[in-house]
């Protein structure tokens, strides 16, 4: 199983109302729930570790999940609110704005820590739910523990209006890229990290560090992929998009699913990649992300549709 650890929370995607009205329309979302729905829909066996609230924006997060075959055992229900994430479109782009004070995702304790089956052979962290205390400590102190003999994978995801200290949070990135076996990060993201657009400089120093993987999404462009032993560009499918809400979410499941179905999700064989079978997971999961780009919100594609 992997066992996605991170928020769970309703975007408000902007909509147009029956009498021209600018509206709101409550979807589910969040970063690492989105990758949660995607490995379910690719028909990986998969869990997401997340608090989630008892109230009825809770009750339809739990039946997405549900629907695209996740499970719940790992779900903590609290009483506090669901957080939301209001979506402006900027030339399809997504912009954040969040309600996140006192949430059910943000007070996730480490007395809420699971005790992981061997069954649970990666985990999948990252996004909002690294920045707000108690859940970013208890999301890393898990990280930590899990890196020892599992599968790490990491998508910062990074929400600028959020963070309060960016120093601290590119400290606690830092740390815990060291750990991971999969790094998937946007260039959009290595420059706020790093200052810089060089995406090769930024890589290289995050291999040295401890990463195995680092994969660099470009939007449109497609990504750069980089191990210590290799690295290559690769063009994404042309499709029109609708917007790309989910699109990188979707990406690194497809990445940690081609890993999984090809019998190279573990420390081992992800540190030993080939060339050949690292542009192959890129490739289709390029594909997996442009499905969801090409329809409205997050809607990763099921099995048949990726056939």
């Amino acid at each position: 199983m992997i066992l996605c650890c991170g928020e769970a929370l309703i975007d408000c995607l902007p909509r147009k109302g029956a009498d021209g009205a600018d509206v709101f329309q409550p979807v589910n979302g969040g970063s690492i729930y989105n990758t949660a729905i995607a490995l379910g829909r690719l028909g990986e066996k998969v869990g997401l570790f997340a608090g989630i609230s008892k109230d009825f924006f809770g009750d339809s997060l739990r039946a997405g999940l549900a629907a695209s075959h996740v499970s719940p055992k790992y779900l903590r229900l609290k009483d506090n609110h669901t957080t939301l994430a209001l979506v402006k479109l900027v030339d399809g782009h997504a912009r954040y704005s969040f309600i996140d004070d006192a949430s059910a995702g943000r007070n996730l304790v480490k007395a809420d820590l699971p005790k992981l089956p061997k069954a649970v052979t990666a985990l999948h962290f990252g996004s909002i739910s690294l920045i707000p205390e108690p859940c970013a400590t208890t999301y890393e102190t898990l990280l930590k523990q899990a890196s020892k003999s599992r599968v790490i994978s990491l998508d910062p995801n990074i929400r600028p209006t959020l963070i309060k200290d960016k120093a601290g949070h590119v400290k606690r990135l830092t740390r815990l890229i060291a750990l991971a076996d999969v790094l998937k990060i946007s260039d959009e993201d290595v420059q706020w990290m790093t200052g810089s657009k060089n995406l090769e400089k930024a890589a290289r120093a995050w291999l040295k560090k401890g990463a195995k993987i680092v994969a660099i999404t470009r939007g449109g462009e497609g990504c750069s992929v980089f191990t210590r032993r290799f690295a290559f560009e690769a063009l994404a499918p042309k499709v029109k998009v609708a917007d790309t809400v989910g699109a990188g979410d979707t990406f690194t499941a497809g990445l940690l699913h081609y890993f999984h179905s090809h019998g190279l999700l573990s420390k081992k064989a992800l540190a030993a990649i080939s060339d050949e079978d690292l542009k192959a997971a890129a490739f289709y999961a390029m594909k997996a992300a442009a499905v969801t780009v090409s329809r409205p919100g997050a809607d990763p594609p099921w099995a048949k549709e990726m056939a």
